[in-house]
């Protein structure tokens, strides 16, 4: 079996797959979240490593398992979330800063007027946005006492969630990273497949902390003995969102896939061929294996769907679950003309305006919690769109269908609606845990568990197919009048 690591943004998971790619048994558990101040998101780096090591437990617990079983372990994460810790003794230097963090926007505008915006496309296939890591490195380095020199003597190591996980299950062993989760720090060059000393003077971080970079399918080291009872390889990494084009078997040009999770983030696979957008998107990397050169990808990263679920549950208090959603949702048979815009951290592709916040329009007398609910859903829909219809324009092809997955994947009503806005079938494969699988599959063909790609694109199965039901002057005044309300939500925290 293969032991699948899942660090999420909300919650840690852990999946055990056999040779099918079939769920044996999982695990999960949230973690806390910390607002300090409007815009700032952190995590506990312990949380996230201690929750993720429960789950890890739990599943082979579940799968009555033990470390002689696993083949295997892959790991994929929340990517650009940025963790600083001491070498010597492994302990964080400060909370970890989440990628929806947006405290580094006015750094990104005084480093945009300089013109590292430019270098930052160029190099990298970014924006410059606090989205990413580099920033959030120099936020740490100057605000936590002393931390630039500790950094400058090679007493502070960086990294990514993957980082962060790798050390301590390898007690410390391992500084690695993996080619995906490296291209989310503003700070590697996806051309050359290597750090770049441009970027680093640009944000001013010593080149000292960064980690080693590897390929998505190689040795990342041994589980050590402690955590599992025996020591087990991990032999694949990659960021959540490449992690389930590999689970969806987007191996080929033209495959594009959404994943429905705290956020949601559209992948198109461009095969070897680095697309620079013109429409607000990402050019990334897709996959690099150990015997290939890397597969590049467009990417548009929506920053909250499912949190905005979240929001409901425990913002509003109008659902007890997060499944209770769609049940409230489908109360009513519209919206009410009512249009949510989840701005809560700033907007992400196509707009990137790190000064946008939420936005609820449309609101009568009438407008009831299912309203809101029914508004919610569709906001993951209209973002889709924008996105998909953005990406369209930069590869020059038009989409046949789009593949799904995350938790919202499994809300036929959400899924529904997301095929009338697109005007193409959304397709569901039979098994959602594609993030999971796809870390599965990258350490099973390292590790020769799965014998080559194909084999492993042989097991995707659809599970339902969504067809667009929806009249063209509906949807496109349906878009429209979202639109409108992103426009309301544009600029507003900017003082």
């Amino acid at each position: 079996m293969i032991l699948a690591l899942d660090q999420g943004t909300t919650s840690s998971r852990a999946v055990v797959f056999d040779a099918r790619g079939s769920v044996i048994a999982f695990d999960q558990r949230e973690f806390p979240q910390h607002f300090p101040q409007p815009g700032w998101v952190e995590h506990d780096p312990l949380a996230i490593w201690e929750s993720q090591l429960e789950t890890a437990r739990g599943a082979l617990r579940n799968a009555h398992a033990s470390a002689a079983d696993i083949a295997a372990i892959g790991i994929t994460n929340q990517r650009e979330t940025t963790i600083l810790w001491e070498r010597a003794t492994g302990k964080p230097v400060a909370n970890a800063i989440v990628w929806q963090d947006r405290r580094t926007a006015a750094v990104c505008d005084a480093l945009r007027e300089r013109g590292v915006g430019e270098l930052v496309a160029a190099r990298t296939g970014l924006v410059l946005d606090p989205y990413f890591s580099a920033t959030k490195i120099g936020w740490l380095l100057d605000h936590v006492g002393g931390l630039r020199a500790r950094a400058e003597r090679s007493e502070i190591a960086f990294g990514t969630v993957d980082s962060w996980l790798i050390w301590n299950l390898t007690g410390g062993a391992r500084h690695v990273t993996d080619v995906t989760n490296a291209s989310r720090t503003m700070l590697f060059d996806i051309h050359r497949l290597q750090w770049s000393d441009e970027l680093l003077r640009a944000f001013g971080i010593p080149g000292a902390i960064l980690p080693e970079v590897l390929p998505c399918t190689a040795d990342f080291g041994k589980a050590a003995v402690e955590h599992f009872g025996g020591a087990i390889r991990i032999g694949g990494v990659a960021g959540d969102q490449q992690a389930a084009l590999v689970g969806q078997a987007g191996f080929a040009p033209g495959l594009a896939k959404n994943t429905y999770g705290t956020g949601s983030f559209v992948v198109l696979n461009t095969g070897d061929r680095v697309v620079r957008s013109e429409q607000g998107l990402l050019s990334t990397i897709a996959f690099a294996f150990e015997s290939a050169r890397a597969t590049y990808a467009l990417e548009g990263s929506i920053f909250v769907t499912g949190a905005a679920v979240q929001w409901l549950r425990d913002g509003l208090g109008i659902i007890e679950r997060s499944s209770d959603v769609e049940r409230l949702a489908r109360e009513v048979d519209d919206s009410g003309d009512c249009f949510f815009v989840p701005a809560f951290a700033g907007l992400g592709a196509p707009y990137w305006d790190p000064y946008a916040r939420g936005a609820l329009v449309g609101i009568t007398r009438g407008t009831t919690r299912a309203h809101i609910a029914r508004a919610v859903l569709d906001a993951m829909a209209y973002q889709t769109a924008d996105v998909v219809s953005a990406m369209e324009r930069d590869a020059g092809v038009r989409l046949t269908e789009l593949r799904v997955d995350g938790g919202a994947s499994a809300n036929d009503l959400a899924m529904q609606f997301q095929a009338d806005v697109l005007g193409v079938p959304v397709v569901r494969p039979a098994c959602i845990e594609t993030t999971a699988l796809g870390a599965a599959y990258l350490a099973g063909l390292q590790t020769g568990f799965w014998s080559d790609v194909d084999t492993v694109a042989r097991q995707w199965r659809e599970g339902r197919r969504f067809t667009p039901v929806m009249d063209d002057a509906r949807r496109t005044s349906l878009l429209a009048r979202w639109r409108r309300a992103v426009e309301r939500s544009r600029d507003w925290a900017r003082d």
